[in-house]
């Protein structure tokens, strides 16, 4: 192993074991990230004022790296504390980091332990896969911890690239992520774009890249806070210039920019709503929705809502990838009137459906729609719709058999990203009936009840073969996934009758 492996193992290894002491303490894998947020910051905005880049980054006096550095004990965590609360009334890109932060290590000697292992690292020469290793691992990490609830809607790393691998983004072309979380998307766009077997990029390509390429919004201010680190982190963006993630509800209004591609995973959950106190001094709910110029229906289902804000955002020839619920798929109502203008105004090319088991939260069944926006016509845009079962007879668990992207590769070959107008069946109804690529023309689905998209055609075989069962542990996952599925059903069926 050569010495810059080693260097980065033993920088991940100290910063992942840190992690492990804290939550000793309470302290979770989120807070832990939250303070690595703000002092490696600190630290590299204090490295970044030196030779050889020289650059001032207007950190008030008295709150930056060196004066932490100073100071021991009580106060340390006193001044610590008090930098926190000043950074976070600051302008631009600084006031974006520090919103809302607090301190969550409440033990001196172990705030000056983190300040101190920080401290001994050149972060700035660091090469970004290393700082993204580190900030990744700790965010999935995050979303693991479920007892925290953190990390329920985290997206996997290798549906994401697989998505990506798919859509293949351009280089001069802007992406958006009307939901962006902690920037999943926009790091696995990144890293395509700029991998040189993919692109040769000139100094003007790597430029938008960097500072014009990615639009996301992100409205809970701590996995805003990580997006904006994890990116910086990556090389995109940099301290003089705000950013491009607003904490602003998406579905609020036309964002008024278009953009070439969306990649997306809106928040999962059928209903908006807002508590407050009525005039008898009760507890009560208000369900939201967004009254829009620019939607086709009114209704409080988010997926829906976002649907439609996404058809608002793109292009005319922008292209989308969204992982979104079964629901989506099959819902009558607002949910038919939003499905049959997306298959007129847009080209739904593929659907992806995703098996139960590789999302944090328990029960959910989702999957992933391909579609290209297209411009006003009398007659629909949509054709053929291809779908790939990647759900029936397939089990994954998160930590014994977590998906991988090798477990995709063969969607994706069939595909085709290079042309997906040529594409070739591997469902045939005789010799093929398992075969998992399927084609059904715009007439087969507009005829369907509900125009329902919720298709599957191969034979489940737990429910006619004892003898392919999966493994017990597989089988009790899937058991209370289905429990909790039907229990959130049930909830929302409860809500809609409120």
């Amino acid at each position: 192993m050569s010495t810059e492996a080693n260097n980065t193992s033993s920088i991940i290894s100290k910063v992942w074991s840190f992690s492990t002491v804290l939550r000793d303490d309470g302290v979770g894998y989120g807070d832990y990230l939250e303070q690595l947020t703000y002092l490696l910051f600190l630290k590299m905005a204090d490295e970044f004022s030196k030779p050889p880049y020289n650059r001032p980054l207007n950190i008030p006096a008295g709150h930056d790296w060196q004066a932490l550095t100073d100071k021991r004990g009580a106060e340390l965590e006193i001044h610590y504390t008090n930098t926190l609360r000043e950074l976070a009334n600051s302008k631009g890109f600084l006031g974006q980091i520090f919103t809302k932060s607090q301190n969550k290590i409440q033990d001196p000697a172990k705030l000056f332990k983190l300040v101190d292992m920080i401290d001994k690292e050149q972060w700035s020469t660091m090469g970004a896969d290393i700082k993204g290793k580190i900030y990744e691992g700790l965010l999935e990490k995050n979303a693991e911890d479920t007892k925290s609830g953190a990390g329920q809607y985290f997206t996997p790393r290798a549906l994401i690239r697989a998505m990506v691998e798919c859509i293949r983004p351009e280089p001069m072309k802007t992406i958006a992520d009307p939901a962006c979380g902690t920037g999943g998307f926009f790091l696995a766009a990144y890293d395509f774009i700029a991998n040189p077997n993919n692109y040769s990029l000139n100094k003007e390509q790597k430029q938008f890249l960097k500072m014009n390429t990615f639009h996301g919004n992100e409205i809970v201010a701590s996995t805003r806070r990580m997006a904006l680190m994890n990116l910086f982190l990556h090389n995109i963006g940099d301290f003089d210039s705000d950013s491009h993630i607003s904490p602003a509800d998406a579905l609020i209004s036309d964002p008024g920019y278009r953009v070439d591609y969306v990649l997306a995973n809106p928040p999962f959950g059928k209903k908006s709503s807002m508590t407050f106190t009525n005039e008898e001094g009760e507890q009560d709910s208000e369900e939201l929705t967004y009254n829009r110029q620019d939607f086709y229906v009114t209704t409080s289902n988010k997926q829906l809502n976002f649907m439609q804000h996404i058809r608002t955002m793109l292009k005319t020839d922008g292209k989308a990838a969204v992982v979104l619920p079964d629901n989506v798929l099959f819902e009558g109502g607002v949910g038919e009137t939003v499905r049959k203008k997306l298959l007129e105004g847009s080209n739904l090319h593929t659907i992806l459906r995703l098996p139960t088991g590789i999302f944090y939260k328990q029960g959910v069944k989702a999957n992933v729609l391909f579609y290209d926006s297209k411009p006003a016509s009398k007659e629909p845009w949509t054709k053929d719709v291809w779908f790939y079962d990647f759900r029936t007879n397939i089990h994954f668990t998160l930590k014994k058999n977590p998906l991988k992207l090798e477990d995709l590769q063969d969607f994706i070959t069939c595909y085709n990203p290079e042309n997906i107008n040529k594409r070739t069946e591997t469902y045939h109804p005789e010799t093929n009936p398992e075969g998992r690529w399927r084609k059904f023309t715009y007439e087969e689905i507009i005829e369907r009840d509900k125009t329902s998209l919720d298709i599957s055609w191969i034979k489940d075989k737990s429910l006619t073969d004892l003898d392919n069962l999966p493994d017990p542990d597989v089988l009790a996952e899937e058991i209370i996934e289905n429990l909790q599925s039907g229990i959130e059903s049930f909830k929302e069926i409860m809500l809609g009758l409120k």
